[in-house]
């Protein structure tokens, strides 16, 4: 009785597995959104150019 290799499922899985690990990178890759404070920046911006 001979072993049947299934070439088709493991290269989906590999690609599966590979498109995962993928979409992981490229949202670790952005950076967080957080909240700013846009008036304190222009407060900033504004104190930076009276100096």
């Amino acid at each position: 009785m001979g072993v049947t290799e299934l070439k088709r499922k493991g290269r989906r899985n590999k690609a599966v597995a590979n498109n995962r690990t993928a979409k992981i990178k490229n949202l670790l890759r952005k950076p967080e959104v957080r909240n700013v404070d846009v008036e304190a920046i222009k407060a900033q911006f504004e104190a930076n150019k009276s100096k």
